[in-house]
């Protein structure tokens, strides 16, 4: 049976307890740091066509990134920008991908946000940002309609002519003429 204690009496933690969990935190974010900058290099590195993707700034737990359409797509020709926000349990935990560029698509809803399953119950510390780029833009081209978050736009995808035509009207309206062919 639990007592009530009133908030004078409550004890605080020793501060030698303080120091120590600060000091894993401490080296847990040194290994965040590190993992981050490792993958930036080989992001840089890669001869991926159509991805790429940098801190915002000086922080490193925050990047933006940029893709492309994939090939024979419907979004051939667009670019679009993402936000990435990483976790300080980073690589253990997702990073925070969302659309910054308004993105008309089954899986994506209208504030940015990705139905990915590698983001949410499939994620694996072995995935990276070239990882999870490449998967949002193959996504792009192969949508799972099974679990839309724009019922409009997995409805229209059967219609690939039709589809195509209101992404191209709708990516115009939103972005700009821009890339859009």
């Amino acid at each position: 049976m639990a007592q009530n204690i009133a908030p004078e009496t409550t004890v605080n933690p020793s501060p030698s307890k303080n120091n120590s969990e600060r000091a894993v935190s401490g080296r847990d974010s040194h290994s965040v740091t590190k993992r981050l900058q490792h993958e930036l290099m080989t992001l840089m590195m890669s001869s991926d066509k159509g991805i790429s993707a940098f801190p915002e700034g000086d922080n490193l737990f925050k990047w933006i990134g940029t893709l492309t359409g994939p090939v024979s797509t419907a979004y051939e020709g667009l670019t679009y920008r993402l936000s990435l926000e990483f976790p300080s349990s980073y690589p253990y935990s997702p990073p925070t991908v969302k659309f910054v560029s308004a993105c008309f698509h089954p899986n994506v809803d209208l504030h940015g946000n990705i139905c990915l399953d590698i983001l949410k119950e499939k994620w694996s510390a072995s995935y990276d940002v070239r990882s999870i780029l490449l998967s949002i833009q193959s996504l792009l081209g192969e949508p799972n309609n099974d679990s839309p978050l724009n019922g409009h736009a997995a409805e229209l995808w059967a219609n690939q002519v039709a589809y195509k035509k209101h992404l191209h009207e709708h990516y115009k309206k939103v972005n700009g003429d821009g890339d859009s062919k």
